[in-house]
Formats: C-alpha cells, structure tokens, sequence
C-alpha cells in the first residue's frame, strides 16, 4: 500500500467494510471455536484491521490521525461485539450442561474438602520441636540399612540373642531394612568429634504386628556425647521432654533394663493415659506403658568411632513415635494409623 495513492476516503470504506463484514461473521458465530476464527481473522497478528493499523505510516499525514481515530473506534467496537459473543455462548454451553447432566444451580455449594497433616506427623514434628528447643540438631540415615551399623557396630554380633528381639527384613546377608535408627549415632560418631547433641527420626522395619505393633513403624533416637555427661542429665532431658508433650501432670518411672549398646539402661514408662493406670488391653493390665528406652553409651561404642571413653560420656534413648500417639490422643490400636480410614483421620485435623 502506497500513501499517496490512497485518500481518506477509500480508507475509511475499507474500515467500514472490515467493521461489517466482522460483525455479520461474529452475529453468525454457533461455537466457541467459530468467534475465535473470526478474532484471528479480524484482530489477529495478520488480521484485515490489524494490517491497516500496521500501514498507518504508509498514508498521508494530514488523513493520518482521523484515519487512526477511526480504525480505533472500529477496534473497540469489534472487541465489544466479540466479548458479548463469548458472554452469551459460553452461557449457552452452561444451560446444556445443566439439562444433561440433570444439575439443579439453586442447590447449595458443596465445601472443598482440605487435607491435613496424619496423627503421626503431627507428633512427629511436636517431638522434634521439643528436642530442638533443648539443643539437639535433627539428622536423618538411610533405612537400608548395613548389618554392621545396624547390628555389629552396636555390640551386636551375629550370633548375640538381642538380634531375636529386633528380627527384620533382610535384602542380603548384609544388607536389612534398618531395624532402630540408632545406625545414625554410630555414622554420625564416625564423621564428627564430640561434643554430638543430635535426634533422629525416621522408619524403622520389624517383623512384629498385633494391635501395639507395626511391621513398620516410626522411631526418633537421640544421642549426646560431652565430657562430664551423666544419668540424672538424661532423667532430667526426658522429664522435660515428656512434661512438654504431655502435661506437668504426667508420671514416669524408670526400670532397670539391658540394651546392647548403653550401660546402665532402663526402660521408661508413663503411666498409661487410656486407662488412667486401672489396666486395659493396651497396657496389657499393668497401668503403665513402656514409651521409650534409654541409657548411657557403652563404652565399647566410644572404641569403635576413635572416642576417649576416659574422657568423654553420653546418653542415648529411643521411642516409637505410634506409642507416643496412642498415649497422646487415647488411640488404643496401632493398626488405626495405616488403615487410610477418614472417619479416623478427620478427628485430628488441624485446619
């Protein structure tokens, strides 16, 4: 298009023509798909109205401001057309749906539905806040797991009777689904000298199942390694910890027990919070409930990570975060937790 072979005139035809030409296809449109054709065809990058603006520059100055006035107008009116197009079909596709599918709109809404953190996660992480606050840095390990993290490096040999009471899984003959996370203590002791303040949570595997037991279940171990550390430090730190978690009120006691790994050990117990100390089936009748194990770090494990057992002592625990939930919230069978039932699940939610 050549400016000076075009006058005001002819121009303004062209857009008048482009104007009714768009608005007769756009009257016309059936679909959705059809008014999109017509916008391409009329506005798009190549359209008949967006070339007469792309060759404004090509006419004459003194028609060139009316004409772009004009072809704006033109514009504006065609967008309008097009947006109330759109309006009313998609309007029409709406009502078509109500009458096949059989939808009443005056029926009222149905509320989203909103997920919420599981039981267990929710304890989980209060666990780890409390022990946070008190100082000790969370540190996670693989739960595939050596034999000789696992077992071996925790003064347990292959032949040692405690490997009965952790049966597993095993992959090989080295390699086990993790039976404890106490692992991570000993690679955590590999690669760092103390001072350790550390927890670790994570799953742990067993052959074990009845209606206090999982195959599969949680565990959060901890582990401090100082100079000068010693028994009362660890009643102290886990009478605060259960103090937190479950009130002033709760009451713990403290039995002599065996673990491979600590020496002395004990076994700790809270008084059982379904039944108020009378005895249920969970507490198997005995009013109280074992929640976690604990003691002092054997020296032998100092020996094996390269620490100066004259030098240096330290405390360990672990507790299975499930137990910790039933005691929590009067949950009195594990298996509730995998179960998947909603009925169940909605009761915790946070939101």
């Amino acid at each position: 298009m050549e400016g000076e072979k075009l006058d005001q005139a002819s121009v303004l035809t062209q857009l008048r023509a482009i104007e009714a030409e768009a608005l007769q296809a756009i009257e016309a449109a059936e679909s959705l798909e059809a008014l999109e054709e017509v916008k391409v065809r009329t506005l798009g990058r190549k359209g008949a109205l967006t070339g007469v603006l792309r060759n404004l520059g090509d006419l004459p100055s003194e028609i060139r401001p009316e004409i772009g006035r004009f072809a704006n107008l033109v514009k504006g009116t065609l967008e309008h057309a097009l947006a109330e197009c759109r309006k009313a079909l998609e309007e029409r596709l709406v009502q078509a749906l109500l009458v096949k599918e059989r939808l009443d709109p005056t029926l009222p809404g149905h509320s989203p539905t909103f997920g919420s953190l599981h039981p267990l996660t929710q304890v989980l992480d209060e666990i780890l806040e409390i022990f946070q606050h008190l100082g000790f840095k969370v540190v996670e390990g693989p739960e595939v797991e050596l034999d000789y993290y696992n077992f071996e490096a925790l003064n347990m040999p292959k032949d040692h009777p405690a490997r009965d009471m952790q049966d597993t899984f095993y992959v090989t003959d080295e390699v086990l689904l993790r039976t404890h996370t106490s692992p991570v203590q000993i690679r955590v002791m590999e690669l760092k000298a103390p001072p350790i303040q550390i927890v670790v949570p994570g799953k742990v595997y067993r052959r074990d199942a009845d209606i206090s037991h999982s195959p599969m279940f949680h565990q959060v171990e901890g582990l401090l390694v100082d100079e000068g550390v010693t028994f009362a430090d660890l009643k102290g730190t886990l009478q605060v910890f259960a103090e937190r978690l479950f009130g002033k009120q709760v009451r713990l006691r403290f039995r002599p027990s065996f673990f491979p790994f600590t020496e002395p050990s004990a076994e700790v117990d809270v008084l059982c919070i379904i039944c108020g100390g009378t005895g249920c089936r969970v507490c198997k009748g005995s009013g109280w409930l074992e929640i976690l194990g604990a003691g002092m770090v054997d020296p032998d494990l100092f020996k094996r990570v390269g620490y100066d057992a004259e030098r240096y002592t330290g405390f360990a625990f672990g507790m299975g975060v499930e137990r910790i939930t039933m005691l929590k919230f009067g949950i009195d069978d594990i298996r509730l937790f995998f179960d998947n039932d909603l009925r169940f699940l909605k009761q915790f939610q946070t939101l």
